[in-house]
Order: C-alpha cells, then sequence, then structure tokens
C-alpha cells in the first residue's frame, strides 16, 4: 500500500499480492484453517496486520480468498494422461490422492477446511458444488468405460459416487497415518478397488 514517498507500481502490487498468497498458502498447509488469522499471515509475511485488512477487511473475506487459492492451486496441478476409459478414471482418482508433497499440501488444506464449510452454510454449498462437479466428471469417465467393455453396465454416477467416497476416505487416512498409507501403499489400494469394479455385475 502507498503510504507516502514513491508510489507503488503495478508490479510492486502483483509482487506483494503473490507473496500475501505464499503466506496464506504456507499458513493453512502447516496451521489448518483454524490457525488461518490475519495475524498468522502477517508473521509469515513480515508484514503488519494493518497491511493485510486492506486485502481482507475480514476474516470471512480471508477464508474465502483460501478457499479461492486452494482452488487455483489444485487447478493448477499437472494432469495424468495415461489413456481413456478405465485408464482416465484411475488417472482422475490418482489425482486426488496425496501421492507428492504439494498434492499432501493441497489435501491438508482441502481437509482441514471442512469444519469451516460445516459451520458456514455458503461456503459448505460450495464444497458440496465442488464435489458435485468432481462426481459428474467421474461418472463421464465411468461412463466412457462402460462403453469400452471395461467396466459393466450400470449406473455411472453411483459408480462415481462409490469412487469418489472411497478415494476421499483414502485421503484421510493417509493425512492421519502416512506411514501406514505411503503413496505405493494408496495406488494398491485404488488398483483393488477399481479391479472390484470390473468384476462386479450390473
Amino acid at each position: 500500500m502507498y503510504r507516502g514517498g514513491m508510489p507503488r507500481t503495478k508490479g510492486d502490487h502483483e509482487a506483494r499480492r503473490r507473496d500475501v498468497s505464499a503466506a496464506v498458502w504456507q499458513v493453512m498447509a502447516t496451521r489448518g484453517f483454524a490457525g488461518l488469522t490475519l495475524r498468522a499471515v502477517a508473521a509469515e509475511l513480515g508484514a503488519t496486520t494493518g497491511l493485510l485488512t486492506h486485502y481482507f477487511p475480514t476474516k470471512r473475506a480471508l477464508v474465502e480468498y483460501a478457499l479461492d487459492l486452494l482452488e487455483q492451486r489444485t487447478l493448477a496441478r499437472p494432469r495424468r494422461s495415461t489413456g481413456a476409459g478405465l485408464a482416465a478414471l484411475r488417472d482422475a482418482l490418482l489425482d486426488i490422492l496425496p501421492l507428492t508433497p504439494e498434492a499432501t499440501d493441497s489435501n491438508r488444506v482441502w481437509v482441514a477446511s471442512w469444519d469451516t464449510a460445516l459451520a458456514d452454510p455458503a461456503i459448505g454449498a460450495d464444497h458440496a458444488r465442488k464435489y458435485a462437479e468432481g462426481r459428474a466428471r467421474l461418472a463421464e469417465r465411468v461412463a466412457a468405460a462402460q462403453a469400452l467393455g471395461e467396466l459393466p453396465p450400470g449406473d455411472p454416477d453411483r459408480v462415481a459416487a462409490g469412487a469418489q467416497a472411497f478415494v476421499l476416505g483414502l485421503v484421510v487416512q493417509s493425512l492421519l497415518d502416512p506411514a501406514r498409507f505411503p503413496p505405493e501403499r494408496q495406488t494398491e489400494l485404488l488398483d483393488d478397488h477399481l479391479a472390484g469394479l470390473t468384476t462386479r455385475r450390473a
């Protein structure tokens, strides 16, 4: 923010915004949403809380920004693309799991946001929307695998809901007990789940 002297340029402003984003992300990754406060972000940034109020006039504004930042980072992550049909479904589910440090941080932040979503109807509705969109994308891949004969006929939405529920449960177990659920174990369990789908009767 400009407080006298030479005015800040647009480049300065964008650089500061990037710094703020990095500080918000670091606080979320290490302290979760419960520890996401203006004071914590300011300390991470090496700035005053007064400066941050120009970006986030309220705690809710900070939370909304944090959720937007999480979505942007999630969308920006590289995605697997090893094939169509069942391979595409597997890729999408692997992309959800905490198999890399970056994916682990994103999942830690997302799981930490659940408490906030349960307490705030608007944020909760937005979470539900994102889950619904994720199920719809999975259902498209299920339907494609069925058309290729890789999965038995059935309701793609139901299969997608089950797969999403499975992988989200695996996310939580992996975050809470990473020694028991390392990346290779997560992948094995996912493959077991998919193998079960291929043999399930319609």
